[in-house]
């Protein structure tokens, strides 16, 4: 089994340092890059990129709201025109930088209330995935499995992986539980790792009850802004290639379904 591990990374700001970088570039082997508007800046951008290159990593976008005070995670209500343009300037930073450090951005995955918005609200997931199409439609849309933003970019004609959580939990209906709840963001190691192998048994999603969703999935992202981030992300990758799958980038995957 093809697997792609991922983590969000480059969500440090100004003197305001977020997660450890550096060790989960040389754990991970793609990257989604936050592009400003829920953290990180110009200049955390193009470090974040640079080492990625150095480390081997593919790169992608982590658009968001704008909504650095609440680190994208509220939920907002914007135009269509508002949201597709916003969607077009961070995915344009990140290209932007990409090709000064001689990188090419290959994937974009949605950040927080939107990403969480969009996996449920089918005109949202569509005026995301369409935004994508507009900028670069041979760009990899990670999105959360199983949901509206894999079928919305499906209907583009977009290359869209599925992407499932080590450290989130999911209810009854495949989404992410709320983070307001307890049990919705597992804190323990083993736990993850055990979380991660029951996906991979069942062939899809296991909610906190255990009920299980069979979606398919190509990615595991450890959050890098959690605290045990580093430690989680290597202890899921060695219980990955324990268990017998190939951990490559995202463009890499052979799995993917290609146009």
């Amino acid at each position: 089994m093809q697997l792609n591990l991922n983590a969000d990374l480059g969500e440090s700001f100004g003197a305001w340092k977020m997660g450890d970088d550096a060790a989960m570039l040389g754990i991970v082997g793609s990257a989604s890059i936050a592009c400003g508007f829920h953290a990180g800046d110009p200049l955390v951008m193009r470090r974040t990129v640079h080492a990625a290159k150095k480390a081997g990593v593919s790169i992608g976008a982590h658009p968001s709201y704008p909504d650095l005070q609440g680190f994208g995670r509220r939920p907002m209500q914007m135009a269509a025109d508002e949201l597709q343009a916003t969607v077009l300037y961070q995915l344009s930073a990140l290209a932007g930088i990409a090709r000064v450090e001689g990188m090419t951005m290959t994937h974009v995955k949605p950040h927080g209330a939107l990403s969480n918005m969009a996996a449920e609200d089918e005109a949202l997931a569509n005026r995301f995935a369409r935004a994508v199409r507009t900028f670069d439609a041979e760009l990899i849309l990670l999105a959360p499995a199983g949901s509206k933003l894999v079928t919305a970019g499906e209907h583009e004609g977009l290359v869209v992986a599925g992407e499932v959580f080590a450290d989130r939990a999911y209810n009854e209906q495949g989404h992410l539980v709320p983070r307001s709840q307890p049990g919705a963001v597992l804190t323990d190691t083993r736990e993850c790792v055990r979380h991660v192998l029951r996906m991979i048994d069942a062939g899809g999603i296991v909610s906190m009850s255990g009920r299980r969703l069979a979606v398919p999935f190509h990615s595991v992202c450890v959050h890098g802004d959690n605290a045990h981030a580093v430690e989680v992300a290597r202890a899921v990758r060695k219980a990955l290639e324990d268990s017998g799958c190939e951990l490559k980038p995202l463009a890499q995957l052979s799995t993917l379904g290609r146009r």
